[in-house]
Parts: structure tokens; sequence; C-alpha cells
């Protein structure tokens, strides 16, 4: 199973509405589009890096109140303040599991 499919297997399985694409720009393309009050971002993702799309949905007034976390296999201080600095509002480092991911979008959605 890949990381795509167990991700949004398991933020289904927890009641959430998931959309995939697989690719930066269609990221940005979706989230403009579809408005949602989350989105998870890989940092490394064909076309648009998910640093750049957060970069970019960050400066669209439109989503202001759009939360988003990113995943990466790269667990150092410095990608993480890149991450920080993009505008994430979260940041889970790979190997993770899909718990953790799903406690960290409730948390930052407000279910606990």
């Amino acid at each position: 199973m890949t990381m795509l499919a167990m991700v949004s297997a398991r933020l289904e399985r927890a009641g959430y509405d998931v959309i995939t694409v697989t690719r930066g720009d269609d990221a940005l393309s979706r989230a403009q589009e579809l408005r949602p009050r989350l989105v998870v971002l890989d940092v490394e993702m064909p076309g648009l890096d998910g640093l750049e799309v957060t970069r970019r949905l960050r400066a669209d007034e439109t989503m202001a109140g759009l939360l988003i976390v990113l995943l990466t296999a790269s667990s150092g201080q410095a990608e993480i303040d890149a991450g920080v600095a993009a505008g994430a509002d979260a940041y889970v480092t790979k190997p993770f599991s899909p718990q953790e991911l799903e406690a960290r979008v409730e948390q930052l959605l407000g279910h606990y």
C-alpha cells in the first residue's frame, strides 16, 4: 500500500472526506476549488513541492483559514523551520503511524 493510500484510508475510516492528488500543482488547484478546512501535503511531490504549495495557499487571502499539515522524510531542524516559515500548521516526519497523523488532524480541527 502506498503512503497516499494508507493516509487516505486511515482518514476516511475516521470519517473525513478525502480527496487525493499526486502532484503539487493539482493540490493547489483542488484546494482553491474545493476550499477544504485542512490539507495534508507531502513536501516531496512532482510539480510544485509541498513547501511551494503551502506558500501559495498562504498568499491567497481567500484561503486564510485553511489548516496545512506537511509530511516529510526530513526531520532536520532546517527542514522543519522551512515548513513553518512556509506557513504549515503542523509538520509530521516520516516514518509516522497513521494513528499519529489522524491524531494531529483531529487536534488541528478541534476533535478530541
